[in-house]
Parts: structure tokens; C-alpha cells; sequence
């Protein structure tokens, strides 16, 4: 029972944890927003190379802050190891440029319990659900496409 109360708990905290990341990233506070990263974290952008530095994420944060006027994200899902030192979440994110574009996607991070027990992500992947101009349409979600 103490099992289940813990990875509860750190399942909450990391809900928590990811709900303050958006907030702080709605809010364009880049060096809070770097922050949720840990040293070693890797990012994997949509359509682009990995960044896989602390200062190669803070630029890429910055260029995404510089041309957001409104980004948010909500969690739909975390799970946590049962040793308690790792987590994962998957969710939904919704952001608006500048110029009045709208995208929304999905994402995935990885999540793990620093030596002084705050949560940092160290893996963030995200995507856009919108097609690409000129690409081909998938099939509809829960479908299979025949061959």
C-alpha cells in the first residue's frame, strides 16, 4: 500500500510539475522555462535536429518565445516507475504566433527525480497534429489502412 501512496504521489508531482512549466512558458519567462530541463536533457522538435545542450534549448526556447503570442499545453497522462526516479506524461499543447497562426499537437516527456527530489525533464518530444502543406493524408485515428 505504501508502494501505491508513493507512485501516486510522485505521479502528482509530476502533473504538477509539467502544469507550472506551462504557465511559466505562457508567461515567456525563458529562464524558468529552461529550468524544467535537466543538464542532460535532450529535446527532439518537430521537423528538425535534436538539441541535445542546455544552450542549444535555451535558443531554441527563445525562438519559440520570440514568435509565440500564446502557447499552453495539458497533460493527459503520467505514469511513474516503481522505484520512483522516473516518469513519463503525454498530453495536448495549443500555441498561437504572432502573426495569428494556430497550431496544436501532442507530446511526450520523460521526467526524472533529481538528487535533491525535484523533477526535471530530460527527454521532450512534441508534434503538430496539422498537416503539413502539400503532405499526404494519413488515415483517421483507430483506423489501419489496407493494403
Amino acid at each position: 500500500m505504501t508502494v501505491a501512496f508513493a507512485a501516486g504521489a510522485d505521479e502528482k508531482a509530476v502533473r504538477d510539475a509539467d502544469e507550472a512549466w506551462s504557465k511559466v512558458a505562457g508567461a515567456k519567462d525563458l529562464d524558468k522555462t529552461v529550468a524544467y530541463y535537466a543538464d542532460d536533457a535532450i529535446v527532439l522538435p518537430p521537423n528538425g535536429p535534436m538539441v541535445t545542450a542546455k544552450t542549444g534549448i535555451r535558443d531554441l526556447w527563445k525562438g519559440f518565445l520570440d514568435s509565440l503570442a500564446d502557447i499552453s499545453w495539458n497533460t493527459t497522462r503520467v505514469e511513474a516507475s516503481k522505484s520512483g526516479d522516473m516518469a513519463f506524461t503525454v498530453g495536448t499543447y495549443q500555441m498561437t504566433m504572432k502573426d495569428g497562426t494556430k497550431d496544436k499537437g501532442k507530446y511526450c516527456e520523460v521526467w526524472k527525480k533529481q538528487a535533491d527530489g525535484k523533477w526535471k525533464v530530460t527527454t521532450d518530444m512534441f508534434s503538430s497534429d496539422l498537416a503539413q502543406p502539400g503532405a499526404p493524408t494519413s488515415p483517421a485515428t483507430g483506423t489501419t489502412e489496407k493494403k
